[in-house]
């Protein structure tokens, strides 16, 4: 499927001007990036692709995505679903630690001053 403003315009039924400067707010943030591209017989037109930025921002949208399905979803459910392209298995996320444990809880999470922090007077 591609990303085309076209199909995004028509998936969220914005309004084209405002889909338009959103996302062009978030090709100028390096989020996005615009590929041409031409399909046999049409125009050419421009798709947008997720940048290493943009991919290193995808679990925040996950998360969202599960938040709102959990909270928020119609009587019909999610409007979207996602699965393991390889399996066909839901994709959920989790939360682990650098040595592998899978946290069930934010309250196993331990908040410290990292390098950055600056010493309260």
């Amino acid at each position: 499927m591609r990303n085309s403003l076209d199909d995004m315009r028509r998936r969220t039924q914005a309004p084209r001007q405002v889909l338009s400067d959103r996302l062009s707010k978030l090709v100028d943030e390096g989020l996005l990036r615009r590929v041409p591209y031409q399909e046999h017989g049409q125009r050419a037109r421009l798709e947008y692709r997720l940048t290493e930025k943009g991919l290193d921002l995808y679990p925040v949208l996950v998360s969202l995505m599960e938040w709102g399905e959990k909270y928020a979803a119609g009587p019909a459910g999610p409007q979207v679903l996602l699965t393991h392209r390889d399996c066909g298995a839901d994709v959920q996320l989790q939360l682990s630690c650098a040595d592998g444990h899978v946290l069930g809880s934010p309250r196993d999470v331990t908040p410290l001053p990292g390098p950055g922090a600056r010493k309260i007077a």
